[in-house]
């Protein structure tokens, strides 16, 4: 099992960027991958980011270029750097950590951008 805990969501305006961590309650080395995904308001879950054990990444299309995704092995975190934030970037953040063909989900952490 995989326990995930995210932080550093909050406020911020358009234009602004905000880090969100995903510690984890075992070795990240350990775990086949981590992603993050999102939902806003009214719509879907959605994919963000991945990163493999390997320490490949992966974006969503529309993300590429704003959102870089990162590791650090040592303290057992994923984050995910969010740059040049949009309103519609508004939604509640979600870790997810895949390991032996199971999915673990984190809590969620908001992220509100204001225009």
């Amino acid at each position: 099992q995989v326990q995930l805990v995210e932080s550093g969501g909050g406020l911020v305006q358009a234009g602004g960027s905000l880090r969100l961590s995903c510690a984890a309650s075992r070795s990240t080395i350990s775990i086949d991958y981590m992603r993050w995904y999102r939902q806003a308001p009214g719509k879907q879950r959605e994919f963000v980011a991945q990163i493999t054990r390997g320490g490949t990444t992966n974006y969503a299309d529309s993300l590429k270029g704003r959102f870089t995704a990162s590791r650090d092995n040592a303290k057992n975190t994923l984050y995910l750097q969010m740059d040049s934030l949009k309103p519609e970037d508004t939604a509640i953040y979600y870790c997810a950590a895949g390991s032996f063909g199971s999915v673990y989900w984190g809590q969620g952490t908001q992220v509100t951008v204001s225009s």
